[in-house]
């Protein structure tokens, strides 16, 4: 009996020996968690890193930098506020011109171009053609309606059916413009040659080809 006792006493010490110890749950720590793609926010300042990985992040530019970068330098606030104006004109506006004005400057500037460019006369004036003759041969102007803006220059291109000209109406255009200035004095008669003429009164102007204004060779333009 006593025999029993102790081999069974020694089998459960050594059962209890070899038991392994209860493993703690193990949490993890807040402080080795990392952020893959850290967020900057546009122009912010943020302070160096140091150690190794110091300079492995840069801070992004303000937009202002990074549209003159390599250009003109950071732009100037006076700069950055007349974009931010030419910008809510494009928005506001609803004259295409003034559109088309503020949309150039603005572009300029974002460009690296100095204020006293962009605000030039002249600097966002555009160009508009004419045809003088259809492709198919049709005594028109193509288009025979058009719409430009103060500055701009018209370029009238003789396409078929010539010899063409422009001839303008004198008592259909604004007051103060002179007829004879901007007419042609003679005629096109080899298809491509061009006659262009550029306009800086505002109004509304007719014109004809004149030896086919019976054919019904008229047109309308309006300058904003």
């Amino acid at each position: 009996m006593l025999k029993t006792l102790c081999v069974a006493t020694g089998l459960l010490v050594s059962q209890g020996m070899a038991a392994p110890a209860p493993v703690e749950e193990v949490k993890p720590a807040e402080t080795e968690r990392r952020e893959l793609f850290p967020l900057y926010s546009v122009g912010a300042k943020h302070a160096q890193r140091t150690g190794a990985r110091a300079g492995a992040a840069t801070p992004v530019m303000a937009i202002g930098d990074r549209m003159a970068s390599g250009l003109k330098g950071p732009i100037s606030k006076l700069e950055q506020l007349a974009m931010n104006d030419d910008l809510n004109t494009v928005v506001s506006s609803d004259n295409m011109c003034t559109r088309r004005q503020a949309m150039a400057r603005a572009a300029g500037l974002a460009a690296g171009l100095s204020l006293a460019t962009v605000n030039a006369p002249g600097f966002a004036a555009g160009a508009t053609t004419v045809k003088m003759g259809s492709d198919s041969g049709q005594l028109v102007f193509v288009p025979d309606e058009i719409k430009v803006c103060k500055g701009d220059t018209v370029t009238w291109v003789n396409n078929k059916g010539g010899p063409h000209n422009v001839v303008f109406d004198e008592d259909a255009i604004p007051s103060g413009v002179s007829q004879e200035a901007i007419s042609m004095d003679g005629q096109l008669g080899e298809e491509g040659e061009k006659f262009s003429m550029k306009f800086d009164v505002a109004g509304n102007y007719k014109y004809y080809c004149e030896p086919h204004r019976g054919a019904g060779m008229n047109a309308e333009m309006t300058v904003s």
